[in-house]
Protein backbone atom coordinates (compact mmCIF):
# COMPACT_ATOMS: atom_id res chain seq x y z
CA UNK A 1 0.00 0.00 0.00
CA UNK A 2 1.19 3.54 -0.74
CA UNK A 3 1.57 5.52 2.53
CA UNK A 4 2.72 8.79 0.96
CA UNK A 5 -0.73 10.40 1.05
CA UNK A 6 -3.32 10.71 3.80
CA UNK A 7 -5.97 9.41 1.40
CA UNK A 8 -4.08 6.26 0.44
CA UNK A 9 -2.48 5.53 3.83
CA UNK A 10 -3.47 2.34 5.59
CA UNK A 11 -4.99 2.01 9.04
CA UNK A 12 -1.70 1.52 10.90
CA UNK A 13 -0.27 4.71 9.40
CA UNK A 14 -3.30 6.70 10.58
CA UNK A 15 -2.96 5.15 14.03
CA UNK A 16 0.72 6.14 14.18
CA UNK A 17 -0.18 9.72 13.25
CA UNK A 18 -2.84 9.87 15.98
CA UNK A 19 -0.47 8.43 18.60
CA UNK A 20 2.33 10.85 17.71
CA UNK A 21 -0.13 13.77 17.73
CA UNK A 22 -1.46 12.85 21.18
CA UNK A 23 2.07 12.41 22.49
CA UNK A 24 3.12 15.84 21.20
CA UNK A 25 -0.02 17.47 22.61
CA UNK A 26 0.67 15.89 26.00
CA UNK A 27 4.26 17.16 25.97
CA UNK A 28 3.17 20.68 25.03
CA UNK A 29 0.52 20.69 27.78
CA UNK A 30 3.05 19.38 30.31
CA UNK A 31 5.57 22.07 29.41
CA UNK A 32 2.86 24.72 29.66
CA UNK A 33 1.81 23.56 33.11
CA UNK A 34 5.40 23.27 34.32
CA UNK A 35 6.30 26.74 33.03
CA UNK A 36 3.96 28.55 35.43
CA UNK A 37 5.65 31.24 37.49
CA UNK A 38 5.28 30.50 41.17
CA UNK A 39 6.02 33.02 43.88
CA UNK A 40 7.14 31.57 47.21
CA UNK A 41 6.94 34.88 49.09
CA UNK A 42 4.09 35.21 51.59
CA UNK A 43 3.00 38.65 50.37
CA UNK A 44 1.66 38.31 46.88
CA UNK A 45 1.47 41.14 44.42
CA UNK A 46 -1.99 42.57 44.07
CA UNK A 47 -3.34 44.52 41.15
CA UNK A 48 -4.02 48.16 41.89
CA UNK A 49 -7.01 49.93 40.43
CA UNK A 50 -6.30 53.24 38.71
CA UNK A 51 -9.33 55.47 38.29
CA UNK A 52 -9.57 57.98 35.50
CA UNK A 53 -9.08 61.61 36.44
CA UNK A 54 -10.63 64.71 34.95
CA UNK A 55 -10.57 65.07 31.15
CA UNK A 56 -7.55 66.84 29.67
CA UNK A 57 -7.79 69.28 26.79
CA UNK A 58 -5.20 68.72 24.10
CA UNK A 59 -4.55 71.43 21.52
CA UNK A 60 -1.73 73.25 19.78
CA UNK A 61 -3.37 76.67 20.04
CA UNK A 62 -5.24 78.09 23.02
CA UNK A 63 -8.43 78.65 20.94
CA UNK A 64 -8.97 75.06 19.78
CA UNK A 65 -9.93 72.26 22.16
CA UNK A 66 -10.72 68.64 21.44
CA UNK A 67 -12.89 66.68 23.84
Amino acid sequence: MNNSSMFTADRSTHLKIVVVSLLCATIVAGVGIAARVTDASPDRMEASVVKAGKPVTASTTPDTSIR
